[in-house]
């Protein structure tokens, strides 16, 4: 008993320091050696479970996942350059215009991380934009990041089928899918999602407006744009296409008729490594066109290309940091306690599956890196338990992205902390908006999904 308090005691000690803004790539590897020391004693091998066990789990996330951060960086950053990513927002908002300012600032974001744009980029590109439009139609500031968090870290993040996010990816490797996976269950959460958190803001738009708030008293500063100059929506929205349709080519008609057998030679099969080959060629298609179209306008390419790359270091080894610290917890003989548990809880795969991977991304304040200690550990086992009641992998797969998608944003989030800095505004000011669009409804489409399953597997 007193292992397992030990567990949950790290488990809160990193979820504290996170959210007081400390990286999870130094607080990670020190909790998890203060854990060792806590549960077996100063006895044991510190240096040897820093190097040969964390190290190894953060190691082999890098391996994994690497090129997939970096060729998304750099198309976030390319989308940004050539201005296709404000195009494409200023289009949408466009054309709903101000009565519908918050759909609009929803759209925008769901749009852009669907296209496989970083979530941080999206808050970045919609907040000037939703700033100018909220304080025309006089709608309170302290819905921007819950209509930003609505739009990017929901549904396109956990739901929609093709998603390149790294939240619809990482269960490829784990179940052998893509990220097509159960596409129908797909849709519906997406829709429920994006249905629910509409009503919400609108309701809360609705008692500010009764209430006579207006936009309120903010020093914002407006840069005025010339938004004739921006590229022609057709043009901007191509890589996106580019992205959907050769993910969705390599996915499901050029893999499915290719022999893998080759890759027994380098000790994994071609189930496993497809789905994210996918959506790594579909993003340097896409980078490789705008740099085509844009050879003129990026002036300093090289400058260009360094910083994407570098705007993947830090959610790449956040990720890794936290997937390392679950290798450790992993490897401790308490953690057989809890994870008979969570197989305790139920002897659903489905049920157990949502609430473990829900659980872990809550106290790690990552869906990501929570997702990966989840499913690094679980999943063998989930994919026996649902053999046997004929349950497909893709449902598994959309269960656990929807399942990450929830408790995560927690206050202590990344990217909760860094979207409310780029609105200018608190955690008492605006945090209750993002916390009911992408913590409770995420959590109540989840559970809806669940029970669904449930009933229709007689579980």
């Amino acid at each position: 008993m007193f292992s397992v308090l030990g567990l949950i005691f790290s488990l809160m000690v990193i979820m504290y320091l996170a959210y007081k803004g400390y990286s999870t790539i130094i607080t990670a590897p020190l909790v998890a050696l203060l854990t060792i020391i806590i549960t077996t004693g100063f006895g044991s091998h510190l240096m040897a479970n820093y190097t040969e066990v964390y190290m190894v789990g953060f190691a082999n996330f890098i391996k994994s996942y690497f090129p997939l951060f970096m060729t998304g960086a750099i198309f976030a950053k390319l989308m940004e350059e050539a201005n296709y990513a404000k195009s494409i927002a200023y289009f949408i908002t466009n054309k709903l215009g101000k009565n519908k300012a918050v759909l609009a600032v929803v759209l925008s974001g769901a749009f852009l991380t669907y296209g496989g744009v970083s979530l941080f980029v999206v808050a970045f590109i919609l907040y000037p934009i939703a700033s100018m439009l909220f304080k025309e139609a006089q709608i309170p500031k302290r819905l921007i990041p819950g209509s930003i968090a609505l739009g990017a870290f929901t549904f396109t993040m956990t739901a929609m089928p093709g998603s390149p996010e790294i939240q619809n990816v990482i269960p490829i490797k784990y179940f052998g899918t893509d990220t097509f996976a159960a596409p129908l269950i797909g849709i519906l959460a997406s829709a429920l999602m994006l249905t629910l958190g509409m009503l919400w803001l609108t309701r809360r738009v609705k008692s500010a407006q009764k209430n006579k708030e207006g936009y309120g008293d903010h020093n914002d500063e407006f840069i005025e744009e010339d938004y004739s100059t921006l590229p022609h929506i057709a043009k901007a929205v191509t890589p996106i296409l580019i992205i959907f349709v050769t993910n969705l080519f390599f996915s499901k008609v050029f893999y499915e008729n290719v022999d893998g057998s080759y890759l027994n030679d380098f000790n994994t099969t071609l189930s496993n490594v497809s789905g994210v080959w996918s959506v790594i060629i579909a993003l340097v298609l896409a980078d490789i066109f705008i740099l085509l179209t844009n050879y003129k306008k990026i002036k300093n390419l090289k400058s260009v290309l360094d910083i994407g790359v570098s705007n993947s270091f830090k959610p790449l080894l956040n990720s890794s940091a936290i997937v390392g610290y679950g290798s450790v917890i992993k490897s401790l003989a308490a953690f057989t306690t809890i994870q008979a548990f969570i197989f305790g809880l139920s002897s659903n795969p489905i049920i157990s599956e949502a609430l473990s991977v829900n659980l872990i991304c809550g106290l790690t304040a990552s869906a990501s890196g929570g997702l990966g200690i989840s499913l690094d550990a679980l999943a063998p086992t989930y994919l026996q338990m649902s053999d046997a009641l004929n349950i497909s992998p893709e449902i598994l797969h959309r269960v656990a992205s929807l399942s990450c998608g929830g408790l995560d944003t927690l206050p202590h989030n990344g990217a909760v902390i860094t979207t409310l800095a780029i609105c200018g505004l608190t955690h008492k000011e605006a945090y209750k908006d993002i916390f009911v669009t992408s913590v409770v409804i995420p959590i109540f489409t989840t559970a809806v999904v669940v029970v669904l399953l449930s009933l229709k597997f007689a579980i």
